[in-house]
């Protein structure tokens, strides 16, 4: 995979240095590592996480005990008080459940503290790309970090309108 990402990097690169286009490469990752601000804030979501994981997992050991003691007392005990504490067991697991998702699932307590705390860190490094291509004259530049991601690309060099007229004249 690493050969296949390299060969098309050295093709692309090769294919914007014939059209004299200026490109940069960057890393992102590396620049944000660098900045006291983010790791802040990757020290602050880390607090987080760690609370949040403690909350379930007192939640879930609560859980646990009384699932043993329903283990342990369920031939003692009548089809009606069984069929509640099922009903209690299975209601405290969902409460773990809601909980985990709430702290942890898609757009929740976490991501919504990734986004107050380094989203607007990410912004500025951003921004100070796209002022680097503009003052420097770069059609292109590459984030490297997690993968071949174009972070800018200057708009003239979109052709999709192009494509569209292509596709739309048959």
């Amino acid at each position: 995979m690493k050969k296949f990402t390299l060969v098309l990097l050295t093709a692309m690169l090769t294919a914007l240095s014939l059209n004299a286009q200026r490109y940069a490469i960057i890393d992102t990752r590396y620049i944000l590592s660098k900045l006291p601000d983010y790791t802040d804030a990757q020290k602050k979501l880390d607090a987080f996480s760690v609370q949040w994981q403690k909350e379930i997992d007192d939640k879930q050991a609560i859980l646990d005990q009384l699932y043993r003691n329903y283990e342990a007392e369920k031939v003692m005990l009548s089809e009606e008080l069984l069929k509640k504490r099922e009903d209690d067991l299975f209601n405290k697991e969902k409460e773990v459940r809601d909980l985990q998702k709430k702290r942890f699932g898609f757009e929740g307590d976490l991501f919504k503290k990734r986004q107050e705390l380094v989203k607007p860190i990410q912004d500025k490094v951003y921004n100070a790309v796209q002022k680097l291509a503009v003052a420097r004259q770069y059609d292109l530049i590459l984030d490297k970090s997690e993968g071949i991601t174009i972070i800018f690309a200057d708009p003239k060099l979109d052709r999709s309108d192009d494509v569209l007229k292509e596709l739309t004249s048959k």
